[in-house]
């Protein structure tokens, strides 16, 4: 695809190119142009991953918290626009508006819960025995009570049946709980519902990532 169908704007703006720059707010003109993400992609691609890694943390055999950043929504967003090869206006603009509200925004962590089994009927009996658990999800800061996620804002995402396989979490801080992470307080990641009792010391690796989330 040539750069004549560079993503662009009214008024003549364009989408940036060859460089995924983080302002802190996604829009239309700092995403790249389908072309230009082609090509970033093969040479940066690794290093998302990379921070997505850093960034992801396992709760017992079947919960995954992947804690979104700018970075990964960017990819997401872009990876998408990719995919489907959009370029107009509105198909842009509603990609970001379904990924843009998982960038923590200096007070929080948002993260993408995802609960996995591999054996079919075990998973369809277990989502049903897990209901609400992504309301009993909590990050606890050395020194501080529990924060319990505020989970899926968009949209419900379980039945009376089961839970969701996929839950969108916000962990909301208070000043001294940002305060505390950024000086290096152990935070711990986990679950108190009745079927999935666990806990986790959150990964030095990734608790280093995630303190650059907060103002």
């Amino acid at each position: 695809m040539g750069a004549r169908f560079a993503l662009g704007r009214p008024g003549g703006k364009t989408m940036k190119d060859h460089t995924m720059q983080l302002t802190g707010h996604i829009t239309a003109d700092s995403l790249m142009s389908l072309e230009a993400y082609s090509k970033w992609r093969k040479v940066h691609k690794a290093e998302v991953m990379a921070h997505r890694k850093r960034r992801t943390v396992h709760l017992g055999e079947h919960i995954t918290l992947n804690f979104e950043s700018e970075t990964t929504m960017r990819y997401q967003i872009q990876e998408m626009l990719r995919i489907e090869k959009i370029f107009e206006e509105e198909g842009i603009q509603s990609e970001i508006e379904a990924y843009a509200p998982l960038v923590p925004d200096g007070s929080n962590w948002k993260a993408t819960m995802m609960i996995a089994y591999t054996d079919i009927p075990e998973r369809q009996r277990e989502l049903a025995r897990l209901i609400g658990v992504e309301d009993r999800m909590f990050v606890e800061v050395e020194g501080h009570q529990r924060v319990y996620a505020i989970a899926d804002e968009d949209l419900d995402r379980e039945t009376a049946e089961k839970t969701s396989a996929v839950h969108f979490l916000r962990f909301e801080f208070t000043p001294a709980m940002r305060a505390a992470i950024r000086a290096g307080a152990a935070v711990k990641l986990g679950c108190d519902h009745t079927h999935y009792p666990a806990h986790v010391q959150v990964p030095a690796e990734a608790l280093a990532s995630l303190a650059g989330d907060l103002a």
